[in-house]
């Protein structure tokens, strides 16, 4: 996925139209579009969609997304389905961890507003709680750290589960919680945290039903 800020000066660039411009036209301050152009943050939803109608951009495009700029309009009852391709990166455990193989040959189509760089097929039934079944795909936006009650892809050692992160720093504790009382939480403590790396969190899943 490209960055917000090259996509947005692109769009600038292909409409011959300055940051001024686009700002007064959106009632954007011009502190804010400085931000936004170097990187530091994204657009909400609300504005992107203001931005992505001046520039003549799909919205999903100037967020990032790898697809074409060409926007899609709707024909009178009719809407359209933006879809993308996001890399299969193999299987997840949800249960007992397993190896984190990366197929990258691979590529699983879902919707365009979906936030992920890639996804991850779901094996086993520690995440049922979740809805999250056997044979699911998960959707991971990749980033090295989550909120406490988050589901994340999780890597141990060269493992990886899905399950839900709880890190309590005044106890220097990582608690891996399962949706499934038929599995007890992963626990790690001290030098053991140093087998620990968050892949990404997951945003949306795929039933493969």
């Amino acid at each position: 996925m490209a960055e917000f800020s090259q996509r947005l000066k692109e769009a600038l660039n292909m409409n011959n139209m300055s940051a001024a411009e686009l700002c007064r036209r959106t009632g954007t301050p011009e502190s804010v579009m400085s931000q936004y152009k170097s990187g530091k943050y994204v657009a909400k939803q609300k504005r992107l969609e203001q931005f992505a109608a001046e520039l003549g951009v799909s919205p999903s495009w100037l967020a990032g997304d790898d697809i074409s700029p060409a926007p899609f309009y709707s024909v009178k009852g009719i809407f359209p389905i933006e879809t993308r391709r996001f890399p299969l990166l193999g299987e997840i455990a949800c249960g007992e961890p397993v190896f984190a193989s990366e197929d990258r040959e691979c590529y699983i189509t879902a919707g365009a507003d979906i936030r992920a760089d890639f996804c991850l097929r779901a094996k086993g039934d520690s995440m049922t709680g979740a809805r999250i079944n056997d044979g699911d795909i998960v959707f991971i936006r990749e980033q090295e750290s989550v909120e406490n009650g988050e589901i994340a892809a999780v890597i141990i050692d060269d493992e990886a589960t899905l399950k839900r992160v709880y890190y309590y720093p005044e106890q220097n504790q990582l608690v891996l919680t399962p949706e499934n009382p038929a599995y007890s939480p992963l626990v790690f403590t001290g030098e053991r945290l140093n087998e620990i790396r968050i892949l990404g969190k997951a945003v949306a899943f795929q039933s493969a039903l």
